[in-house]
């Protein structure tokens, strides 16, 4: 689905991403991790072409995504909250996403139907501009729209944070269902190493910009991954 060759980001000189190959299958669910500065954001911006890197390709289903928009059409991605158009109200929004997939109203509110949990009575009808909401319901609004156009790929930077437990708790539970319903492909990076591990199936460790670990999840990930951070 996702393939990385030779990915190379160089920032006045300093290289902060260095990934020789990388390879994401279709329907595989993917998490990275790392600490602050690890180049995760700045990865997850050359898969989405937001960032153009210094030498190397990343292909979406054989495609350099540098070359074509076509990607696009299969991709849905919610990094931060300038992916939102903050001066609508989320009802709004919705609407405004929801004509871009040639939603009917009646399709619009079956698809909202399915966030009611997650959003808690918080979102929708509040009559609130996105821009006045929690960093926490901004993170729900965007993850929602990233939804709609049932991409086969979902691309989420740290999803869990400014989310209260229960509602973190609500929002794995809805990725896990959308990822076997759906044949989802998730990448997704997250400081929630335990969140993070229950969702996906694959973990990679971005140290500096480079690949540290790349292991399947089994039992015994989360401590590893604590290990791991423990005695960084």
């Amino acid at each position: 689905m996702i393939t990385v060759k030779g990915l190379r980001k160089q920032y006045k000189g300093v290289t902060v991403v260095n990934i020789p190959e990388l390879i994401v299958g279709k329907g595989e669910s993917f998490g990275l991790v790392g600490n602050n500065g690890a180049g995760k954001t700045t990865f997850f911006r050359m898969i989405l072409d937001l960032v153009r890197p210094t030498e190397g390709e990343v292909l979406s289903q054989g495609t350099d995504v540098k070359k074509t928009e076509d990607w696009k059409y299969y991709t849905g991605s919610f990094l931060d909250e300038s992916f939102l158009i903050d001066y609508l109200t989320p009802d709004e929004y919705f609407e405004f996403v929801a004509s871009l997939h040639d939603y009917s109203a009646g399709d619009l509110q079956e698809f909202l139907s399915q966030f009611e949990a997650l959003f808690n009575g918080e979102i929708i009808g509040q009559n609130k501009y996105i821009r006045d909401l929690s960093k926490g319901n901004q993170k729900k609004v965007g993850i929602a729209a990233a939804l709609m156009g049932r991409p086969e790929v979902i691309l989420l930077d740290e999803p869990f944070a400014n989310l209260d437990p229960t509602t973190q708790i609500r929002l794995k539970n809805l990725l896990r269902d959308w990822k076997e319903n759906h044949q989802l492909t998730m990448l997704i990076s997250s400081h929630d190493l335990n969140h993070v591990t229950e969702v996906c199936e694959r973990i990679v460790l971005l140290e500096k910009g480079e690949v540290k670990q790349d292991i399947k999840t089994s039992s015994s990930t989360l401590k590893d991954l604590e290990d791991y951070f423990a005695a960084y």
